[in-house]
């Protein structure tokens, strides 16, 4: 399942995902996200580096198109950045090359952790059904179709609901969202349809 999105080779990939798992790479796109732009100038400040390694890791990740350059602020030595947009749909371990498939195992490890965190964070900053935290844990039947075509509507949804940056309407505010749907595994070892 593409989803019209581009195809990338596997070392494409694989520097994406080490891109992605570098950290002080990541704590530049973060900023980004919830900044809007900078320069490595105001990038060295904020995170504690050089302006010469952050200028570094800028031009790195623009040439993975996860940043551009602001032509209309930039100007002589003065390169001001902002993140692109990211859609990207991990292939089958199975086609993966070993390299490719140790740097999204890297990767997945760090989201884990990411992740793992935020779920703590929701349950503690959960006020209701009303309010800007959402948690919701469903069970349920589906064919693998079914499954692929809840996917395909999931990403219609964040389409239609969901806004970048520079798009967004008053109000709105960053909000991250996970989804995860895993077949039972005990109901594929027993065949049992209760699980038990």
């Amino acid at each position: 399942m593409t989803d019209g999105l581009p195809e990338m080779t596997s070392l494409e990939r694989t520097a994406l995902y080490k891109s992605l798992g570098n950290p002080l790479r990541r704590r530049i796109l973060d900023y980004l996200g919830r900044h809007g732009e900078a320069n490595s100038t105001v990038l060295a400040r904020e995170l504690g580096e050089s302006s010469g390694t952050t200028s570094y890791h800028l031009r790195k990740l623009a040439e993975q198109r996860l940043i551009e350059e602001i032509p209309e602020k930039s100007g002589g030595r003065e390169r001001w950045w902002r993140s692109l947009p990211l859609r990207h749909i991990t292939p089958d371990p199975a086609t993966m090359t070993p390299d490719e498939y140790a740097a999204a195992a890297d990767l997945a490890h760090l989201k884990i952790e990411f992740d793992t965190a935020l779920y703590h964070r929701a349950h503690r900053e959960y006020t209701g059904p009303e309010g800007w935290t959402q948690i919701q844990r469903t069970n349920t039947w589906m064919t693998r179709e079914e499954l692929l075509a809840f996917m395909r509507e999931y990403h219609a949804l964040l389409e239609r609901y969901g806004h970048l940056r520079e798009d967004a309407p008053e109000g709105a505010r960053p909000v991250m969202i996970r989804y995860y749907a895993v077949p039972d595994a005990t109901e594929e070892r027993t065949g049992d349809p209760a699980g038990s």
